[in-house]
């Protein structure tokens, strides 16, 4: 891709043997199981006991297992082990640090969650349970979020002194106001109906039909130019911050680009010919 040197291509021929391995170097043991199959990357939170509380070496073992270069990633699913996506920072672990450590914590999370949007593929979360302060803030951060009839979510962080402030921050940019308020200043849980009524979920299935919906949504991830999805990703995000006038400027200069890609030509072609696209997932 991009005109590859020779060089350049015996190491992307590499990176994608490696990433096309059921498991991936990513992963923590009694924390974290990464696996790849098929340019889908399956994360599982899996530290049951703290109910996937996201402790600093949570935190670098999601951020290393979302940015694990691989040239055969479509796709991310962040899921978890247990009756419980997650329940938010470890607080025993928060409690025990300084102010450093605590600034540590904060930063990391940060990180991990700007990642998930700067992430050139879409990032889907698969939630089947409780997702709490950092726990529902890791779903908002998301860009697909489907969920079980009985998860819920919420910001409870006021109960124990500590305000969801970084939670809040991809929570408000999700749902409207006066929902994101009520769940940051009351610490009440949302069921997941009105969770995706409000427009932090995108789909609500029963837990026997989870992993089938999943998989449908993935598997038209998937059937699409991960060059193109890229390109609109990055410009959704990027929009979000524009004025309407300004939006509709760059959107302009985005979609000529898009127009004019290798891929962009071969989905017109495709259509008009009435036939399956072959992507490059090329970005020229």
């Amino acid at each position: 891709m991009f005109g590859l040197s020779a060089r350049a291509a015996q190491h992307y021929m590499v990176l994608a043997r490696r990433c096309n391995a059921r498991r991936l170097s990513s992963g923590v043991p009694g924390l974290l199981e990464v696996q790849q199959e098929g340019g889908v990357r399956t994360i599982t939170l899996a530290d049951a006991k703290t109910r996937n509380s996201l402790s600093l070496e949570m935190l670098a073992g999601l951020r290393a297992a979302v940015t694990e270069e691989c040239p055969a990633l479509r796709c991310v699913v962040i899921r978890a082990a247990g009756p419980v996506f997650s329940a938010g920072h470890n607080l025993k672990q928060i409690l025990s640090g300084d102010r450093s450590e605590h600034t540590e914590v904060f930063s990391s999370c940060a990180s991990l969650m700007l990642s998930l949007q700067q992430l050139p593929v879409p990032v889907v979360a698969q939630v089947d349970g409780v997702a709490a302060a950092a726990g529902c803030q890791l779903v908002a951060a998301c860009d697909i979020v489907i969920a079980t009839e009985h998860s819920t979510f919420s910001t409870p962080g006021g109960s124990v002194g500590i305000f969801c402030s970084t939670p809040g921050i991809p929570l408000v940019r999700c749902v409207p106001r006066k929902v994101s308020a009520a769940m940051l200043l009351t610490g009440r849980a949302i069921t997941a109906q009105q969770a995706l009524q409000a427009g932090l979920v995108s789909i609500v299935v029963p837990k026997q039909q989870l992993e089938q919906e999943v998989a449908s949504v993935v598997a038209a991830i998937v059937s699409k130019s991960c060059a193109v999805l890229a390109l609109g990703k990055r410009f959704m995000y990027a929009q979000m911050q524009m004025t309407e006038e300004e939006a509709y400027r760059e959107g302009t200069c985005v979609m000529v680009n898009n127009v004019n890609m290798v891929d962009g030509q071969e989905g017109i072609k495709s259509f008009v010919e009435k036939r399956k696209p072959v992507w490059t997932h090329k970005f020229d």
